[in-house]
């Protein structure tokens, strides 16, 4: 089993204590890779589209960008963390998903992403911790995962885990380790569900890719789609 793990922040703080309670479990069984944001991808998008335009290969932050995407394909767990900062995921972990635009269903989705499972932890001192997971769900689900679970705490007292109160603590490792023995319970050698909603944006896509087709034969992700088979009667779940 591979699982890859995606860091909102560099600091060992709350969110990497949280992560680490989930990852426990899974030390000995799984081969994890690990990316720390924003130094495992230092550069905001610079909105130049040549992800979108011509080749994901051609961005300026290729070099981080491509290698997190290999690591996120290979991987049968997507996993990603954040504490909420003013209420939203981390400025990092925002900026890295916005090098992945050229993923979302309405330009070029990974097929494989269809199938995959996913896990977002966060946690706030008093509110946030929901918010700061939708940020990252919303890339997630139009990235074509449906299959996506979340573990999301409030902390309500302080951000240093020896100074939170032994019950609380205790519940949230109870949280995590409940999460953890669910995720080790599923098939990995089966694809994950694909659910009606992302179906839905995989259909309404295909209409707005096969118009702008017939505008333009040589649109980039146009061609991408009739290459797939998507188009036609090929579909990137099982």
């Amino acid at each position: 089993m591979k699982i890859t793990v995606i860091n909102g922040t560099e600091k060992h703080g709350m969110t990497y204590r949280l992560k680490e309670i989930f990852l426990e479990e899974f030390r000995e069984k799984a081969e994890i890779t690990e990316f720390y944001l924003p130094k495992d991808c230092p550069h905001f998008c610079a909105g130049c589209t040549v992800c979108f335009l011509t080749d994901e290969k051609k961005c300026k932050a290729a070099e981080y960008v491509q290698k997190i995407e290999k690591a996120l394909l290979e991987a049968d767990l997507l996993v990603f963390t954040s504490p909420a900062y003013v209420f939203h995921t981390t400025g990092a972990m925002k900026a890295m998903l916005d090098h992945f635009g050229y993923r979302w269903m309405p330009h070029r989705p990974a097929g494989e992403m269809f199938g995959k499972r996913a896990l977002v932890i966060t946690q706030c001192l008093g509110a946030g911790d929901t918010s700061a997971a939708k940020d990252i769900k919303d890339s997630l689900s139009w990235w074509g995962i449906s299959d996506i679970h979340t573990c999301s705490f409030k902390l309500m007292s302080d951000i240093t885990w020896e100074k939170i109160p032994e019950k609380k603590r205790e519940a949230m490792t109870k949280s995590l380790k409940r999460m953890a023995l669910k995720m080790q319970a599923v098939d990995y050698s089966r694809p994950a569900h694909t659910n009606l909603a992302t179906k839905m944006k995989f259909y309404m896509v295909r209409m707005m890719q096969s118009g702008l087709g017939k505008q333009d034969p040589e649109y980039t992700d146009y061609k991408y789609w009739k290459a797939n088979g998507w188009l036609d009667k090929e579909r990137p779940w099982r």
